[in-house]
């Protein structure tokens, strides 16, 4: 299916046309099929990869939006794979440590908290005062735990992704080659996760960074293209 085709059906089933979906998913079944084939052999059988690839496929659709200026394909394979890594996450085939598992789950809390006593998103610093966990740390936690679609969240300077940080010439099939990020970030020196965390986890700009790891915008930029270099070198 063409992008275009594919904004066609998005538009179709969200006016309503309930086959829409249905047939987008049939016409993209190489796209999904694709994807599922690189988490074979995790012990999951290869048809239920294909059916979470689907759901994946299925959020896709309902949260892409054309004025993103992405086109669809590119936009869902990230969508895809996430969906498949949530699962093997969950699941245990991807290993996040207990105490990183259960300060993500007060961080989470204490969002929710925040939020509906301001009545807005909590700063990092709000977070980091109720918690009395440093931002930092915060950051880590929330690069470990977070969800795969955070390739594609924007940082705070010119909407730049990690995901386009870590593409190649190759595009989103070259990058969903490389499934086992969440594993790298985890393989990364504190202060490069911390770095990651807080660019592209939290989309803070490098001065905001800086203030809050207590150096230089210079150092900031320095550690984050060491972190880049070494995430490129561990998913090629």
């Amino acid at each position: 299916m063409t992008d275009r085709a594919a904004v066609r059906s998005i538009e179709a089933a969200k006016n309503g046309d309930r086959d829409a979906a249905g047939r987008a998913v049939e016409e993209n079944s190489g796209l999904i099929w694709s994807v599922a084939r690189r988490f074979f052999g995790r012990g999951v059988d290869p048809d239920d990869l294909f059916q979470l690839g689907c759901v994946g496929f299925l959020k896709a659709m309902s949260g892409y939006d054309p004025e993103y200026g992405t086109q669809f394909s590119t936009y869902a394979v990230p969508k895809i794979a996430g969906e498949i890594r949530r699962f093997l996450r969950d699941d245990g085939s991807v290993k996040v440590s207990r105490g990183i598992k259960e300060r993500a789950v007060k961080i989470r809390a204490a969002k929710r908290d925040l939020e509906q006593r301001f009545g807005r998103e909590p700063t990092l610093g709000e977070l980091s005062e109720e918690l009395g966990i440093d931002a930092a740390d915060i950051a880590v936690a929330e690069t470990a735990a977070a969800a795969p679609e955070s390739l594609q969240r924007e940082t705070g300077e010119e909407g730049f992704t990690l995901e386009s940080a870590l593409a190649s010439d190759g595009g989103e099939d070259a990058l969903v080659e490389r499934v086992a990020l969440r594993e790298a970030l985890e393989k990364l020196p504190d202060m490069e996760r911390s770095v990651i965390g807080l660019r592209y986890f939290r989309g803070l700009t490098q001065d905001a960074a800086s203030r809050i790891l207590r150096v230089s915008q210079v150092q900031v930029s320095r550690v984050e293209r060491r972190a880049i270099d070494r995430l490129r070198e561990m998913l090629e």
